[in-house]
């Protein structure tokens, strides 16, 4: 199993309970197939340009340990999820 870091941006118009239930589905799948460590929720922040006419984001950084299969599965949730406007992930290297 290798270690992951992933950001994901969501659209501020998004709720709190909202942002709660994504991180716990995110969270939900990434436990099928590995283990996440730590969840940050950094808040709403300015974002640098203009991502689907927002202008800023809820930023949320997931810390975890997976099999490499299981990052496409996650990217094509964070794809075809609408509150998530931008994603980023990346294989930390210990």
């Amino acid at each position: 199993m290798n270690k992951y870091e992933s950001v994901i941006i969501i659209n501020p118009s998004v709720e709190d309970d909202k942002v709660k239930e994504l991180e716990k589905r995110f969270t939900d799948l990434i436990n099928k197939d590995g283990k996440v460590e730590k969840v940050d929720e950094l808040g709403k922040k300015k974002l640098a340009y203009e991502v689907r006419k927002n202008k800023e984001g809820i930023y949320v950084v997931f810390n975890f340990e997976a099999n490499p299969n299981l990052i496409a599965e996650l990217e094509r949730n964070y794809r075809i999820t609408d509150e998530v406007i931008k994603f980023l992930v990346v294989r930390n290297e210990e």
